[in-house]
């Protein structure tokens, strides 16, 4: 199959790489003027996490293709696309008359309903996902992440198409298991909340990876005043039971546990230490709160860390 990332992210990155080891080809798209300063080559450090629960370290120096131009009749089977949420409408703005005849991976994170924000994409081309990877680029250039045994995928409460099918055939023959949620919509809104409710603490603190037990169950406690705002958006809540088990268990019982997962677990302590993009945390963490207030909905938590992702905070450092 010949896959084009969109930019050369974190998850374009580690996904291109997988995929071009299960024998595919992989380009990149990048902004005019960009591959040069790149360079022909990402320098890797990864934490494979596919085949060993603790996962393989893998440190090379990979060699890549760019494209700094995409014309519609492109010859690409599938383009991923993974963005900074607040990025999204100026990508598929781009490349809605640029899809020609390509698979269309919707591989990230969103908060404005799915289908509006795929209002540019040809509907009947797009799949939708979510990565189970992370880390960041280092200022020596370095990719340092890790690349876990899942991906999330689903559809919007109907049958996966059969572009949708090859998308999971793609991963699993990759080596990556899919999990599936027919409610993906739902799916996105709640873990979007997730990482709100979990930033108002990591803001603080600087990193996910510092969190104690009792910064963990601030979180915990944050993410469980959220689902009421995820509710008003029409989402049901009992069809993700299993997602949000972590934030609805008992709180001694799933503190101790998410908090020896952040911090001891190898592969998330990988993604929670090298994340290197503070304002895509406190982007999130703004727009979820601009939509409690919108909705009327309390959530004290988040107010409270309101402080930590504005820009009157940002300032005083």
């Amino acid at each position: 199959m010949k896959i084009l990332m969109f930019g050369r992210g974190v998850i374009g990155a580690v996904y291109g790489w997988a995929l071009e080891r299960a024998g595919h080809h992989v380009e990149f798209y990048v902004r005019p003027g960009r591959a040069a300063a790149y360079g022909d080559a990402i320098d890797l450090d990864l934490l494979d996490a596919r085949r060993r629960p603790w996962g393989k370290r893998v440190t090379e120096k990979w060699p890549v293709r760019y494209r700094e131009s995409l014309e519609p009749d492109h010859d690409f089977d599938l383009i991923v696309l993974s963005v900074q949420h607040y990025n999204f409408a100026e990508a598929t703005a781009f490349l809605g008359p640029r899809v020609g005849g390509a698979t269309v991976l919707v591989f990230n994170n969103l908060w404005v309903d799915p289908l509006t924000a795929i209002d540019h994409l040809p509907t009947e081309q797009v799949a939708w996902g979510f990565p189970g990877a992370g880390g960041g680029f280092g200022d020596d250039g370095v990719l340092r992440a890790a690349l876990l045994p899942t991906v999330f995928l689903g559809t919007l409460d109907r049958p996966p198409t059969a572009r949708e099918q090859a998308v999971r055939g793609l991963f699993r023959a990759a080596g990556l298991r899919v999990r599936e949620n027919s409610d993906f919509r739902g799916w996105l809104a709640i873990h979007f909340v997730q990482n709100a409710g979990l930033h108002t603490q990591s803001l603080r603190l600087g990193s996910l990876s510092t969190m104690t037990r009792g910064d963990v169950r601030e979180a915990i406690l944050a993410v469980r005043e959220l689902l009421p705002l995820v509710e008003a958006r029409g989402v049901e809540l009992r069809r993700h039971r299993a997602d949000l088990l972590p934030f609805t268990a008992p709180v001694w019982l799933a503190a101790p546990a998410v908090a020896w997962l952040l911090a001891r677990f190898p592969p998330m302590r990988r993604v929670t230490t090298a994340h290197a993009n503070p304002e895509e945390l406190r982007a999130i963490c703004r727009d979820t709160l601009a939509e409690a207030r919108r909705l009327g909905v309390k959530v004290p938590r988040l107010e409270a860390a309101e402080p930590y992702f504005t820009d009157s905070h940002r300032a005083l450092k």
